[in-house]
């Protein structure tokens, strides 16, 4: 593979702005360039579909069809009583997740084919349909209540939606594209810490209009570990640290919002038929199947003893039916998952796609951690979903979507790990509306690759 340098030209002042649209090199050629320059929106998108690609990463596939395998099993298993209470057919829940699961082998599919770098030029769109959606939740009329909050969007007989599901694969793409683009002006405050806080803000102002704490911490803390990896300095970080507490603390005990489960966490066997029912069942549940569990579907806390056995707390129930060992097992395919992941990533050809894996792997990994800890009573109970595994289809679309993004870094990655004296890649034409590189401070070459025209 080439590492020559292209030509970079000057960008016009009013280009770089705080915020400003985010500025991405052209696509890549695979064939001789036309003089003129003049290839057409459907072209470039032709093109860029049949770029040459590596074969697919079959492990990182083979974690993530596993994972999608064993949450069909266990949410039939865990679902069919409660299915049979409220609608009189022990295969509803099932259905539905069976319906998302084949939704989302499509967009896994066809993402996993597709060139990755074609969202870092839709970033900005993507956002932008994330936060409308998010508003739109809110509209009476559109917007779904159920159990206290506001996060699906219903319309007519269709399935409901939960935008803030497809808002962290959205975050994790525009995020990576600003951080990209960036460059090392990301170590400002005026136009890195600034304009991040703004974007998180935002988002998370929505969420908790819905009210939706849980999404709202996932999100933030994927943001933050693709800020800190994208060049953020301590002194943000800490900014950061100080400020997050400080939102936090406002939120849970002057809002009000989450007390009863914090106390309940504390407290859970003096109000252990209220608030703290379902974190001891839980916990009793988790550790009732001993080493090899009870048998698979001979669960006999689903049965209305522990409270979203098919969501929250399917964790529970296949430590219950398969044991320890099953749990270690599901557990050590998440690992896997995430491995490949940072390998892909690793491997990735610019600093967009190195973000973004990154960004897709912490989103996973961070949500399998609040899940299975709030299963296990190690932290407060957060209602977060465990990937691939719970119960919803909008949730199991949006994680199989982001894995075939995974997918698809890993297949046009460069192949082999990237070493410290590794140049940044660049394409073969120039970029376009990119900052000049400046001769007398030449970028520094870290772990985290440059990106074709960053600047880094």
């Amino acid at each position: 593979m080439s590492t020559e340098r292209a030509a970079v030209p000057e960008a016009s002042p009013g280009s770089l702005g705080v915020l400003g649209r985010v500025r991405v090199p052209t696509p890549r050629s695979t064939g001789k360039l036309r003089p003129d320059d003049d290839f057409t929106v459907g072209q470039r998108v032709i093109r860029r579909l049949r770029r040459p690609a590596s074969p697919p990463d079959w492990v990182l596939i083979g974690s993530v069809m596993a994972l999608v395998f064993i949450g069909l099993i266990f949410v039939f298993s865990s679902s069919f009583a409660i299915s049979q209470e409220l609608h009189g057919n022990t295969r509803y829940f099932a259905t539905r997740q069976l319906i998302g699961a084949s939704i989302g082998l499509v967009a896994f599919i066809l993402l996993a084919r597709i060139d990755y770098r074609i969202w870092q030029r839709l970033s900005s769109p993507i956002i932008w349909v994330s936060l409308a959606l998010l508003a739109a939740v809110l509209i009476p009329g559109v917007g779904h209540e159920e159990n206290g909050a506001q996060r699906w969007i219903q319309i007519g007989s269709l399935p409901a939606l939960q935008p803030s599901e497809f808002a962290k694969l959205a975050v994790c793409i525009y995020i990576a594209a600003w951080l990209a683009a960036k460059g090392d002006d990301i170590k400002r405050i005026p136009l890195g810490l600034v304009p991040f806080c703004l974007i998180i803000g935002v988002i998370g102002a929505l969420l908790m209009l819905e009210p939706d704490l849980g999404t709202f911490a996932a999100i933030a803390c994927i943001g933050v570990v693709m800020f800190f990896l994208g060049g953020a300095t301590i002194r943000h970080m800490s900014i950061l640290l100080a400020g997050g507490s400080a939102v936090l603390f406002a939120i849970v005990v002057v809002a009000g919002y989450g007390m009863e489960r914090i106390r309940a966490f504390f407290n859970a066997e003096e109000v252990a038929q209220e608030a703290g029912f379902q974190i001891i069942n839980l916990v009793s549940t988790l550790g009732s199947g001993g080493l090899t569990g009870v048998g698979l579907g001979a669960s006999r806390q689903k049965f209305f003893y522990v409270p979203s056995a098919h969501t929250d707390g399917v964790f529970a129930i296949i430590g219950e039916e398969t044991g320890i060992l099953g749990g270690l097992i599901v557990l050590s395919v998440f690992a896997l998952l995430i491995y490949r992941g940072i390998r892909a990533g690793m491997r990735a050809e610019d600093r967009f796609g190195t973000l973004l894996a990154f960004g897709i792997v912490a989103w996973f990994a961070l949500q399998a951690f609040f899940n299975v800890a709030g299963v296990t009573r190690t932290i407060v109970l957060t209602g977060i979903p465990l990937p691939f595994l719970s119960f919803g289809s909008s949730a199991l679309i949006a994680s199989m979507a982001a894995a075939g993004i995974l997918v698809s870094i890993s297949r046009h990655g460069r192949g082999t790990m990237p070493k410290a004296a590794d140049p940044p890649l660049h394409d073969q034409r120039p970029t376009r509306d990119v900052a000049p590189m400046s001769e007398t401070k030449r970028p520094t070459i870290s772990l985290f690759h440059g990106g074709r025209g960053d600047g880094t």
